[in-house]
Parts: C-alpha cells; structure tokens; sequence
C-alpha cells in the first residue's frame, strides 16, 4: 500500500483515525471491507483522505472505490470505469457490505 501523493507528508492521514467514533458494528464492517479491498491485488491503492478513504488500482485511473465512514454506517461509492456513473450505497450490516463486495470486486477487475 502507498500514498497518491496528493497530500504533504505533514499532513497525512491514518486509516486508524477514520475508526474514532465509529459504532463498533461499523468498526467492524469498516476493517472488513478494508482487508477485502486490500486482497484483491498487490496493486490496490489505500489513501485516507480527511473525510473519507480512497482505493485506487493504478494512479493513471484513480479510484474505483471510495469510503466514507459514519458514526452508524459505511457510504460506498463506486466508479467501473471513467464513463460510468458512479454507484453509491449505504451499508449498515454484513449483508450489505456483502453486496457492496461484488461491485467492488466488479470494478477491481475491470480496471485495466
């Protein structure tokens, strides 16, 4: 996992600064999701950004999934490509992350 580079090294952001407030079932989802994105490939980009947290599979297409965590529930937004829209959706439990899952995964893989 490396940084985008976008921000200062000063001012960087810990993923661990994102679960501070959280409900422990949104914790929880949280740390799930995130080690799901992270087996997709060596090449998944992780970057926590002030309000949210951004994964990228290359930084030529930048993000296919982006999270933003609530204080009860997880936003997840998700980009196949640069022509489609983008999917957004609100996972409160683990039938949802499950689902939310699929379409990352669908993204993951159709990024070239």
């Amino acid at each position: 996992m490396s940084n985008f580079g976008f921000y200062p090294e000063k001012a960087s952001i810990s993923f661990e600064s994102h679960l501070v407030g959280l409900q422990k079932e949104t914790r929880e989802l949280l740390l799930n999701l995130r080690a799901f994105i992270n087996s997709l490939g060596d090449n998944v980009i992780e970057e926590p950004r002030p309000h949210r947290i951004a994964y990228a599979k290359t930084l030529n297409f930048r993000v296919f999934a982006d999270v933003q965590p609530k204080e009860d529930s997880l936003i997840i937004s998700v980009r196949k490509s640069r022509n489609e829209p983008l999917v957004t959706s609100m996972v409160k439990n683990l039938s949802e992350l499950e689902a939310a899952k699929i379409q990352i995964a669908e993204a993951y893989n159709k990024i070239k």
